[in-house]
């Protein structure tokens, strides 16, 4: 007997869902003889690629876990005290363990069917209630991209705020973040809005042209400054302003809404979230109650379901971007949910006593570090700080000194020049011990050579800040955070919560545009690495050899992907790849002096980020029709493009069409705005749909942004993080975004985030699912991902009209269903999502980008068996429809109409429903055995956002008396 000898754990196989003998079936009730049959029916031979992609081998995971442990071994972990809103911190082991590594959290969805997200929305509760709180502020979001784009938001807020006339310009303390005012004047710049740098202490708020100001607390080099008189002189001058706050010096400072302050941005880095090397991180932003209907960015609040019950929801949701378009004056259309729900539950597990004594440690060392530096001679700049130390050196050969001497003894400091003299910023943190401090002394003794002293602890430290600076007010009050101190207690929480979200881990979620797919576990084991996570982002570039080693490969293999010449990894998230993708072609043609080249065509059908990032970018958007058949209306486009040659600046188009269709005139759509001076941006949403078949190069476009967490596998994480970075042709990378104090590649634009590479410690996931699968796999994936959705279709079409296809009668990746119809026997979409919910699914994307219809998108991770499992219950849902349409159902008294059922709707002495309670909660046998729960009945937004209630409840509603019973639930209002 012979024995062949091949890897026997091929990942591809653990990636892709259907087995050889599902692929073969599925290709019989599609009507193909092969996959390469229905590839040849599906994408247009003028697109396809001519060779494969030139990727390297696909690796086991064992043998790539092997690989990059080495690559992560070049970089080299330093003791930073660098600061500039990044600091060493502890992420719990509790939390680490069940919430960051733990897929039912890490795999969710967006919450937009709010009945089965009730864990996460109540954890992003409790995040928005901690910045509340210790802000001083009245109203927060639930989180932002980063600290940058943050302060960034509040700037366009104000400005579309202000009743000044001809105010164009925007006050910024020089102690702002260097990183900070980069995002910001990269942000103001296309706008027409200018930045006036300078002192806080000497500003001329009377200068009618202002709109508006931000201050640093503690400021960039650490000095504490009460900032109450400069608000209200600001005030008295119509002048909006904006503090960005470090949040663990809140516990002891003065929160800046006790200032007066408008609004108050910063980073939730330092609660427990790794430095990561610049990100993910959960930005913050928290204004006035005046501003809730204007503030950017999502915010959770408290409504009612059907029964009268407290419901969590996305609140004011018709502010987002789809609605907007080009009047929204933020492009923001995701969060950074999965590390604000790490914040807030480092937050809920120290609770306020722990978390300011967190605060009294780390001001104390730095009181002992400041007496034993000026022991040794050396002047101290700040009168009041928290954290860190700014140290006036006698000349730059000392600094030199000094940095040699901290590096080779594995310490980093901030090494700046201020007033014209050399310094060193030395920011503590949460880690930061005696001895550490013992460390930091010896580096300064030796090279001031100086005998080195034993450094104690203090017991006590006296605060010598002034009173007005001294927090008085309480924080953190509500039981949530004075209720799970112990393990034992934490632990029991998070999987309280964990059990009320349905996730991958449960079932499919079929979002159509979304790509909700595999999130392998080997991709994710990296992630929480210390060689991955303890790195600042500012740190020496030599010191991230393994960093910058994943770059160098994942840029490389991008543009392979993509056919582009450069890729920029900074956009932390598809939105912000759009708004650097459309700052690169304004950037050429600014440099060729076509300055007035500003109009952005985009279609119609385009998702609503395109026109709000177009309009951030200062062009004015022209909308281009679509057909009956959902596809562009060349006609229409070929005659805006000639009726706006002399202005036009580009085309932004997805491909495939969002509709979920390759359409056949791609090529000469490109090629007419090239032809009359513009250049091509193509959304990169639907990538997962080209990757190995064709490519954003070939189809003709000349810049793409690539959704990280949808193609290339990092999870979702209930609504972020994302990675959006962009790929360009030769003559368009020079004005890729760079970065204020980290040299990246050379590129000189302004940063678009506050970090040089974005979300850096999550790039390990896509670097890690590009080797596993390789060039042959990756290709393979986007085959079965089109044979997954051509399955469904071919299924489900009876029953319901598949709106769009291709010219063979075949859909790409993704399809819409027709679902419009069912009005007439008063089914709406929404019905048919909350009834998916009680057959265990989460429901496709609704009435995007067609109202009143469903889009589905099944990727190539799941298998035969999912698939059937869902098309059941979507057919099984259509003869729940057919029984209303017959009139044996009531128009409102039935089973969709009440969905979802929750465990409390049926246990009732006194079932009156027209509907068996097994119809209710057990449609399939699937739902009978492994029965997902959703925790409340159908939610009453209306009654939420005219309630707006986005923090915690009030203690005293706390202990109220229960909850009213399931009896009182008459179903939805009409």
């Amino acid at each position: 007997m012979l024995l062949k000898t091949k890897p026997a754990d091929v990942f591809v196989d653990r990636h892709n869902g259907p087995d050889e003998a599902a692929v073969a079936e599925m290709l019989r009730v599609i009507g193909v003889e092969s996959i390469d049959q229905l590839i040849d029916e599906t994408v247009p031979a003028a697109i396809r690629l001519k060779k494969p992609l030139n990727l390297p081998a696909a690796l086991t995971e064992r043998a790539f876990l092997a690989k990059f442990k080495g690559i992560a071994g070049k970089n080299k972990l330093f003791k930073n005290y660098i600061g500039l809103g990044y600091h060493d911190t502890q992420l719990p082991a509790v939390i680490q363990r069940n919430i960051l590594e733990n897929p039912g959290w890490y795999t969710a969805y967006t919450p937009y069917q709010a009945e089965i997200a009730q864990g996460r929305l109540e954890a992003l509760i409790n995040y928005q209630t901690m910045i509340i709180d210790l802000t001083g502020l009245e109203i927060a979001n639930a989180s932002l991209l980063d600290e940058g784009t943050a302060a960034a938001e509040t700037l366009h807020m104000f400005h579309s705020l202000s009743k000044k006339k001809n105010a164009t310009r925007y006050f910024v303390s020089e102690q702002v973040l260097p990183q900070t005012i980069d995002v910001l004047r990269t942000r103001a710049t296309p706008i027409g809005i200018e930045l006036v740098v300078g002192d806080h202490r000497t500003a001329d708020l009377t200068d009618e042209t202002l709109f508006g100001a931000i201050l640093q607390y503690p400021a960039a080099d650490g000095a504490v400054y009460d900032y109450t008189d400069f608000i209200s002189k600001a005030h008295d001058n119509n002048l909006f302003v904006t503090v960005a706050a470090d949040l663990l010096s809140l516990t002891l400072l003065t929160p800046p809404g006790e200032m007066g302050a408008d609004a108050v941005v910063g980073n939730s880095q330092r609660f427990g979230v790794p430095m990561g090397y610049g990100g993910p991180h959960a930005g913050f932003l928290a204004t006035k109650d005046a501003f809730k209907r204007v503030i950017p960015g999502r915010i959770i609040g408290q409504s009612i379901d059907a029964a009268g019950n407290k419901a969590y929801r996305m609140a004011l949701q018709t502010r987002e971007q789809h609605i907007r378009r080009e009047k929204a004056t933020s492009n923001i259309c995701t969060a950074q949910v999965l590390l604000s729900v790490l914040a807030g539950m480092y937050a809920v597990y120290h609770g306020p006593q722990r978390i300011r004594q967190f605060a009294s440690n780390v001001h104390a060392l730095a009181r002992t570090l400041d007496a034993e530096l000026h022991a040794l001679g050396l002047e101290q700049a700040n009168e009041f700080y928290f954290d860190t130390l700014d140290i006036q050196l006698e000349s730059k050969e000392l600094q030199t000194a000094i940095r040699t001497e901290a590096e080779s003894a594995g310490i980093n400091f901030r090494y700046f020049e201020q007033d014209g003299t050399a310094r060193v910023g030395i920011s503590l943190n949460q880690n930061t011990e005696i001895e550490d401090v013992q460390d930091i002394v010896a580096v300064f003794s030796k090279v001031l050579g100086r005998d080195v002293r034993q450094v104690a602890q203090a017991d006590e430290v006296e605060v010598t800040w002034t009173d007005n600076l001294i927090r008085k007010s309480e924080y953190l009050t509500h039981p949530i955070f004075n209720s799970h101190h112990s393990e034992h207690e934490m632990l029991r929480y998070m999987k309280q919560l964990e059990n009320k979200d349905l996730s991958l881990a449960h079932s499919m979620i079929s979002l159509g545009s979304c790509t909700m797919k595999l999130n392998a576990t080997a991709e994710m084991i990296p992630v929480t690495w210390p060689e991955i996570g303890g790195l600042h982002p500012f740190a020496p570039r030599e010191q991230a050899a393994g960093y910058t080693e994943i770059f160098h490969d994942l840029e490389k293999w991008l543009c392979e992907v993509t056919g582009f010449d450069a890729v920029s990894l900074q956009p932390n998230s598809g939105a912000q790849g759009e708004y650097a993708g459309l700052l690169a072609i304004k950037g050429y043609h600014d440099a060729r002096g076509d300055q007035h080249r500003n109009v952005a065509l985009i279609p119609a059908s385009a998702h609503g980020t395109n026109p709000a990032s177009a309009v951030m970018a200062g062009m004015t958007v022209v909308v281009v029709k679509s057909t009956e058949e959902g596809n562009i209306d060349v006609a229409d486009l070929k005659a805006k493009a000639e009726q706006y040659a002399d202005r036009l600046s580009c085309l932004m188009v997805t491909y495939p069409s969002t509709h979920g269709v390759y359409e056949e005139t791609i090529i000469d759509i490109c090629a007419t705005i090239h032809q009359h001076g513009g250049r091509v941006y193509m959304d990169g949403a639907n990538m997962n749909a080209q990757v190995g078949l064709t490519s954003p190069a070939t189809i003709g476009a000349d810049v793409c942004h690539l959704n990280l967490h949808k193609t290339f596998c990092i999870p979702h994480g209930g609504g972020g993080p994302g990675v959006g970075p962009i790929g360009v042709v030769a003559d368009l990378a020079p004005y890729l975004s760079g970065h204020v104090l980290v040299n990246a590649d050379g590129r000189t634009a302004g940063a678009v985030t506050s970090a040089p590479w974005g979300s850096a410690s999550i790039l390990p996931i896509s670097y890690a699912y590009i080797n596993m699968m390789g060039g042959e796999g990756l290709t393979q994936a986007t085959r079965i991902a089109i044979l997954n959705a051509n399955y469904i279709k071919a299924r489900l079409e009876e029953h319901y009209p598949v709106l769009y296809t291709g010219s063979n009668g075949r859909c790409a990746h993704e399809m819409i269903l027709e679902c419009r119809h069912f009005k007439k026997a008063g089914i709406e979409v929404e019905d048919i999502a909350k009834r998916l919910m009680d057959y265990g699914f989460h429901a496709p994307t609704v009435s995007f980008p067609v109202a009143g219809t469903l889009m589905i998108e099944p990727t190539e991770s799941e298998s035969k068996e999912e698939l059937d499992r869902f098309i059941e219950a979507m057919i099984s849902i259509r003869k729940e429809i057919a029984e209303v349409e017959a009139g044996r159902a009531d128009a409102k008294d039935n089973v969709l109409k009440h969905a979802p059922h929750t465990a409390a709707t049926v246990l009732v002495h006194e079932w009156e429903r027209p509907y068996s309670r097994e119809q209710a909660v057990y449609p399939t046998d699937y739902a009978r055995t492994y029965k997902f729960w959703p925790t409340v009945s159908r939610i009453d937004s209306a009654y939420g956002d005219r309630n707006l209630i986005c923090s915690c409840t009030p203690i005293e509603q706390y202990t109220d008396a229960e909850e009213k019973l399931v009896e009182t639930d008459k179903g939805p209002s009409y």
